[in-house]
């Protein structure tokens, strides 16, 4: 949780030289290089695209060799669109796929960095891309696009930014939906994984009577989210789950910081805690003596929270499927 809570308040700001590699990409820019969307239009129309920024883009025809920030590549690979490269975590120190990356197959894609403010702007130039594609967790800032090299990675190429905060899954989905059928792509299997969507999102509303509080644990402490700020805890609120709303959140919005003493400020009959790398694993937290004392931990109604499921409709099945199995064994405590 550490590195996202920095990375949402504060942005490294610095300048990079990167003149002479720019001119030399763009002496080169009608060279197809390697890899690309198989699914792109062969039409030549040209293409515009809108983002969450407000910036219309405007090409001669659909980007073909896209770039993206891992979680939005996951969630274009479902759809159908094929990048060339990847950056952001997709890849864990084992050598394993992140999980973020879900259905990436990450040795078919050029990595241009796996942790927070590494980009190397040198290899996306040389991959000659079309177009790059982040979230935005904040108005207008690109998620894991260092602010450092920001100025050169536009040069290169447009970028379009999928705004995340203040939306609900669907709205999210919808929007890659809309870009990835810009893009050209096939959407195999998509029309099977949005009726398991639907299918599973309509379960939610039998867990209704259900105090759920979503949190992630780090060495001292532990993060109470704020469901608004959340598209995955913004669709689970609107089918019917109810989820503790924090009453006093930290400086940016997205959660309330308690000490591992104050465990027990909210109750609640479930608990789904943070599955990400970053957060404690529930082995962990059960060592926190208040944590482990909570009704919901004791009765064993400890669950996972996939806190960066790609924003497609397979990866909101899988998850919803997952989180209805789990809450079908949980009851309301005393």
């Amino acid at each position: 949780m550490s590195e996202p809570v920095l990375a949402r308040r504060r942005f490294l700001a610095a300048a990079t030289g990167l003149t002479a590699a720019l001119a030399l990409a763009a002496c080169g820019s009608g060279a197809t290089g390697t890899g690309g969307n198989a699914s792109a239009p062969a039409t030549g129309m040209a293409w515009t695209f809108t983002d969450d920024r407000g910036r219309k883009i405007d090409r001669p025809k659909a980007p073909a060799r896209i770039v993206a920030q891992v979680g939005s590549a996951a969630a274009l690979w479902d759809f159908g669109v094929r990048p060339v490269a990847v950056f952001g975590p997709h890849r864990l120190k084992d050598g394993a796929k992140d999980p973020q990356a879900g259905n990436v197959d990450i040795a078919k894609v050029e990595g241009l960095g796996n942790v927070w403010d590494e980009f190397n702007v040198e290899k996306y130039i040389s991959l000659q891309p079309d177009l790059l594609v982040s979230n935005m967790y904040v108005k207008d800032t690109l998620w894991y696009v260092p602010e450092k090299s920001k100025a050169a990675i536009e040069q290169v190429a447009p970028t379009a930014g999928v705004m995340l905060p203040g939306r609900s899954a669907t709205e999210v989905i919808g929007r890659y939906e809309e870009l990835a059928k810009s893009l050209g792509a096939g959407m195999q299997g998509v029309p099977e994984a949005r009726a398991r969507f639907e299918a599973a999102t309509k379960e939610l509303a039998r867990f209704k009577d259900l105090k759920i509080l979503m949190m992630s644990g780090g060495a001292d402490q532990m993060w109470v989210v704020n469901p608004p700020q959340y598209p995955d805890i913004v669709h689970l609120t609107r089918n019917g789950l109810d989820v503790v709303k924090p009453a006093k959140v930290d400086e940016g919005g997205f959660f309330q910081t308690l000490s591992w003493e104050n465990a027990d400020t909210y109750d609640a009959d479930v608990i789904l805690y943070d599955t990400r790398t970053q957060s404690l694993r529930p082995e962990d937290m059960m060592k926190k003596p208040t944590f482990a004392k909570l009704p919901a931990v004791k009765a064993g109604q400890l669950y996972p929270w996939r806190a960066e499921v790609p924003f497609s409709y397979q990866g909101y099945a899988a998850f919803l499927e997952e989180l209805v199995a789990n809450l079908g064994k949980a009851s309301k405590l005393p």
